[in-house]
């Protein structure tokens, strides 16, 4: 049986087809003709080009699978056109998931994420069962992913499609070579360009904890059901003061009120509509900071033996892959 894996060039899914592998799965990843293979480089995978925009492609990369990991994610919190990120993380996922039923597979694993969940305003961990609205999404990052969560519980339940959901909190770890949004956070603080924070948590797991807590949903999970794969909550400052050790900095000691930056972070945008360039704050990562991002992966932990390692070791891989690579400055 192949096993199709979307996203497997990037953080996640390189982590998750690197998993499969270890356990002699015959592996084919769904790739963007031109995209960065860094991350399959010398992985024994078949590969399929195309784009989760475009069916033909679906179609094509399916034939012959038997399960399907959907990791691919369009994950940015600013876009110059915000249509992008709806144009994949929703269309291309119906699209795809319509291309599985069509195509016979078996079973399917999407990775969703645990921006679809509330939040507690008290800082308490969220779980499964935290349910919100679309209106709580900040950002067309969490209102993609929520709708297109929203679209994968409409097809297990009115088509009868065999879909395990899983949501990971905020992974960290090696491999992380765009990076991701958390990624350039860790990636900023070690080069010494964070000098002060604002007062917020993260739940942070590491990625190669994810991609095996994938296959444990593929395993043991319940069709319809979502798992968070998450690790250890932590303070911001805690995370800075952790990475600026790692890399002998200074920590940072200022703690910036987050309407201070708010105003920042509108004027990064308005420049980056004009140069293109990605922000380096953002207005939708400021309004999300205000609220202590704590999440809970006891349900998976009980129901599909999923473990995870302390945060610590995961922010240590992740800035020694950033030193072993060329990420850090001198």
């Amino acid at each position: 049986m192949t096993t199709l894996v979307t996203g497997a060039t990037g953080f996640i899914g390189s982590a998750v087809a690197r998993a499969l592998l270890a356990r002699n799965e015959p592996v084919r990843v769904f790739a963007r003709p031109g995209s960065d293979r860094t991350n399959i480089k010398g992985l024994d995978v078949e590969l399929a080009e195309g784009d989760l925009r475009d069916a033909a492609s679906l179609r094509a990369a399916l034939v012959g699978v038997g399960a399907l990991y959907h990791v691919a994610a369009d994950y940015r919190l600013w876009s110059r056109r915000p249509a992008d990120i709806y144009e994949s993380n929703v269309e291309g996922t119906r699209s795809l998931f319509r291309a599985a039923l069509e195509a016979g597979v078996k079973r399917i694993v999407y990775t969703s994420s645990v921006a679809t969940l509330s939040l507690n305003a008290d800082g308490r961990p969220s779980c499964e069962e935290s349910v919100a609205t679309l209106d709580e999404m900040t950002g067309h990052y969490k209102r993609s992913k929520f709708m297109a969560e929203a679209e994968v519980d409409r097809l297990v339940r009115e088509e009868g499609a065999p879909i395990v959901i899983v949501n990971p909190s905020t992974p960290i770890g090696p491999r992380d070579i765009k990076p991701t949004p958390t990624g350039r956070m860790v990636l900023e603080a070690a080069n010494g360009k964070m000098p002060a924070y604002v007062d917020t948590g993260l739940n942070l797991v590491h990625v190669d904890d994810v991609a095996r807590g994938h296959l444990l949903a593929f395993d043991h999970g319940v069709v319809g059901e979502r798992y968070i794969l998450g690790g250890d909550d932590r303070s911001l400052r805690d995370i800075l003061v952790h990475i600026a050790g790692l890399v002998q900095r200074a920590p940072p000691r200022v703690r910036l009120p987050h309407n201070l930056i708010l105003p920042l972070a509108y004027g990064a945008e308005a420049v980056a509509r004009i140069t293109g360039r990605e922000p380096f704050v953002t207005v939708d990562g400021i309004k999300l900071a205000k609220k202590r991002m704590y999440f809970s992966s006891a349900k998976a932990t009980r129901l599909l033996g999923y473990e995870a390692r302390p945060w610590d070791e995961a922010l240590n891989d992740a800035v020694a892959w950033y030193r072993q690579n060329g990420f850090l400055v001198a």
